[in-house]
């Protein structure tokens, strides 16, 4: 989640039940972020052992899928609507019913003609997906028959993407609030070639999607982090004790991410951020390698400067999970709340208003010493079974042979008043190698689609466990 937190505290292994609130106590965002996600887990939870991995409710299950023959290349799905479960997160697939609008100067008998919405979307209109008929990887496959499934995850969003979440009458100088966490769900298709199941029954392709989607959960990469006291740190005029690792001025919630996936053999590159990735500039617009912002942030540590390293965004460029290469500022016009960037941004991304275009700032800077890390496309190339620095101190740790999943993220926070970084240690003060914090995908198969007119429902129902008392 790209927010401004000051860190995230919930572990399920501790088994907290609730946030009990002391008074006269300062009140922090971890204890109140804390509470919503142990009412969400226990939720996600009881729901998950009472329905299983996956079901609907029988009288209105969700993602009933429908397929249309298209003319040449543009074969359509429909999407029913209804309500699924998948671990336990519930996704509603119903189509947000249009408003009936009002004229200036309305009739005796207006309102009275209401239209009814679609109760559900199709493969190429469906919210979260973005797909686009001109991109061959977006099309249905080809060939019969094929899988189609649900991929689901969390992800945040804030009054840049969304500017209702703002409350307008702070005022335009004054910050957001709170952030949403966003649940997004996308049907996608999967050739049958991928499951090893060209025409099986039923419980063989639910067993082959079941050995496949595990292959996509499973975290691919593992991380540890600490803070040292840099060398020749004698010679460092700041404040921070003699001996302490963590030299920062400030506390901070390092976002370290994996922005290009694969081996670190390969092309696997990531990139970090001091302030959890939540430097974002909304985008007015974009004029080959000019972008004008709405904003240049709230202050001098929240801005843009010359030589930060950019992403230009869009929730198109964030639920597609395609990463584009990272840009570096190169001139700011700050009179005309612009910035020049070290190349045009993609045709494709930024360009759509009703997208909200924005700008996040990450925080890792050029190579520079003989021990420095190299770029690949902005971002730093992953290299594991080293302790690699960051800044001020903080060091980390990727395990060899990882295989890295664009967007897993581990979030690293660092306190001035210990001079280190909270991170699990053993007994030997050692840091211990951790999971990503997310992205946390699930899957759940819908339709095995075996021809034009053989659609094969993969879905699971139940029925409520109350019926009435017997007389």
């Amino acid at each position: 989640m790209h927010a401004d937190f000051s860190r995230l505290t919930f572990r399920p292994g501790k088994h907290y039940s609730a946030v009990l609130t002391q008074q006269g106590r300062v009140q922090l965002d971890a204890d109140a972020n804390e509470q919503a996600a142990i009412e969400r887990y226990q939720l996600r939870t009881l729901a998950a052992d009472l329905i299983g991995r996956r079901g609907g409710p029988a009288a209105a299950a969700g993602f009933a899928i429908g397929y249309v023959p298209g003319n040449h290349d543009v074969d359509d799905l429909t999407i029913g609507g209804g309500r699924y479960y998948v671990d336990g997160i519930l996704c509603e697939a119903d189509r947000p019913e249009p408003g009936i609008a009002v004229p200036d100067e309305p009739g005796p008998s207006h309102g009275s003609d209401a239209r009814e919405a679609p109760l559900g979307w199709t493969y190429w209109d469906q919210p979260d997906a973005y797909r686009d008929q001109d991109r061959d990887g977006d099309r249905l496959p080809g060939e019969f028959p094929f899988l189609v499934y649900l991929k689901v995850w969390e992800r945040s969003v804030t009054a840049v993407e969304d500017p209702e979440i703002r409350e307008v009458a702070l005022g335009a100088a004054m910050p957001d609030t709170a952030a949403r966490a966003k649940l997004v769900w996308q049907v996608l298709a999967l050739p049958a070639s991928e499951l090893s199941v060209p025409d099986g029954g039923v419980s063989r392709v639910r067993e082959a999607f079941d050995a496949w989607a595990e292959t996509q959960e499973r975290p691919g990469g593992l991380l540890a982090a600490r803070a040292r006291r840099p060398e020749r740190a004698s010679e460092d005029p700041c404040l921070a004790h003699p001996e302490a690792g963590y030299r920062g001025p400030e506390n901070q919630l390092y976002r370290v991410e994996v922005h290009h996936g694969g081996s670190a053999d390969g092309c696997a590159t990531f990139k970090w951020s001091r302030e959890n990735g939540s430097v974002v500039l909304p985008v007015a617009s974009i004029e080959g390698v000019w972008v004008d912002l709405t904003s240049l942030g709230d202050d001098d540590k929240l801005s843009l400067s010359v030589g930060d390293w950019v992403e230009v965004a869009d929730s198109a460029y964030i639920s597609r999970g395609e990463p584009a290469n990272l840009l570096q500022v190169e001139e700011t016009d700050l009179p005309g709340r612009r910035v020049r960037l070290s190349a045009e941004p993609l045709p494709e991304v930024g360009r759509l208003a009703e997208r909200h275009p924005f700008l996040r700032r990450w925080d890792h800077r050029a190579p520079r010493g003989r021990d420095a890390l190299p770029l690949a496309g902005g971002a730093l190339q992953l290299q594991e079974g080293a302790w690699l620095d960051l800044e001020d101190g903080v060091q980390v740790y990727f395990r060899p042979c990882g295989d890295y999943t664009r967007g897993d993220y581990w979030l690293i926070p660092a306190r001035t008043a210990t001079g280190s970084v909270e991170w699990p240690q053993n007994a030997a003060g050692e840091a211990l190698l951790r999971e990503p914090a997310g992205v946390q995908v699930h899957h759940a198969p819908l339709a095995w689609v075996k021809g034009p007119t053989t659609v094969v429902d993969l879905r699971q129902t139940f029925t409520p466990l109350t019926a009435p008392t017997p007389q």
